[in-house]
Formats: C-alpha cells, structure tokens, sequence
C-alpha cells in the first residue's frame, strides 16, 4: 500500500512561504538538492494544490525547450512531464498538464484509492493549503520535512489551529552543512 507523503519546506517558525507565497528564504544548495533528489526517487505521484500545480506547470514543460537549461533541469522537467500527477482543487475546470487527473470532490475515498494502487508513494509537494486539508482528514501517512535556519515572523502557515494532533514517530534527520535540517516522520 502507498503512502500519502508531505514534503514541504519551512522556517523555524513554522512558514511553508513568506507572506507573499515565496520560497526565497529557503536555503537551497547541492546538498539540499541531493536531498530533495532522493525524495524524489520515491515519488509514485507528485501531488499538488491548485497553486503549486499552476507553479509546476507553467514552469517545468518550458525548461524541455529550454537551451539553456542544465542536465539536472532537464532530467527532473522530463520525470514530471511524463509521471502521472495529482492535483486537488474544488475550483479547477480541468488539468490538462501532461498525465495529471483533477480530483474535485470525495477526497477521502479518492485518496484511498491512490494509496491501494501499486508503486511508489503519492508525495504532495509544498501545497500548504491542501496539505493543511489533508491533514485535518487524517491521509497523511508521512512528512519530510526540511526546517530552514530562519524566523519568518509571518507567512503561509503549515500548520494552524486547526491541524489535529498527531503523534509521530521520527524516522530519520539530518543536519546539512547549511544549517537546514530534515526530518522524516511518520504517524504511530
């Protein structure tokens, strides 16, 4: 059985963006692009909110034609063009990227089904939003985590009060040279 997996990145104080959605605080160099490399490698599905899958997609298809993107853009632009994609919106009209089914509605049974489905794990990519909805319906299986050395003092919350309490089992950290730290947990 899959698991439904949370890999998000987020300040000290508990922000997936700036105030403004962001990720320029993150503290992104090769040894947190290894990382993020080896979350991928267990990756069934990449999982989106209607605004990351907007991000993903009007990004990542320009980089196959870009020529001047670097081997790594183009071998990561030509995994999410061709794996299969999940996005969750109750507004989006369709999802036309390449390979992505739209999921509107019956959240619970829906991921259900993806977690029975053979492969590797269904991992939602930042996504706060919908990661804060999925939590609250108790489908997330796992998180992987990085916690970035830095206070934003506001901004796009991970976590709020209406996440439920969770008891978690911490699998595995690291601390990287940068003085981001990751941290794999999942639920007891």
């Amino acid at each position: 059985m899959r698991k439904l997996v949370l890999f998000a990145h987020m300040s000290i104080d508990g922000f997936a963006g700036d105030a403004n959605g962001g990720l320029g605080f993150l503290t992104y160099n090769e040894e947190l692009q290894q990382f993020a490399d080896e979350v991928v490698k267990t990756v069934g599905s990449p999982v989106y909110g209607k605004n990351t899958y907007h991000l993903m997609e009007g990004y990542w298809p320009t980089v196959l034609n870009d020529p001047n993107a670097n081997e790594h853009a183009l071998a990561h632009a030509r995994w999410v063009q061709e794996i299969p994609k999940i996005v969750f919106s109750t507004t989006l009209e369709s999802a036309d990227w390449n390979n992505t089914t739209l999921i509107k509605d019956n959240i619970v049974e829906e991921v259900n089904k993806l977690k029975a489905q053979p492969g590797k794990d269904l991992v939602i990519f930042g996504s706060p939003g919908l990661a804060k909805s999925l939590m609250n319906l108790g489908l997330i299986d796992a998180y992987q985590l990085t916690l970035h050395p830095i206070i934003l003092g506001k901004g796009n919350s991970l976590f709020d009060g209406n996440t439920q309490l969770s008891n978690l089992k911490l699998l595995e950290s690291r601390t990287l040279g940068s003085g981001v730290v990751t941290l794999h947990y999942a639920n007891k």
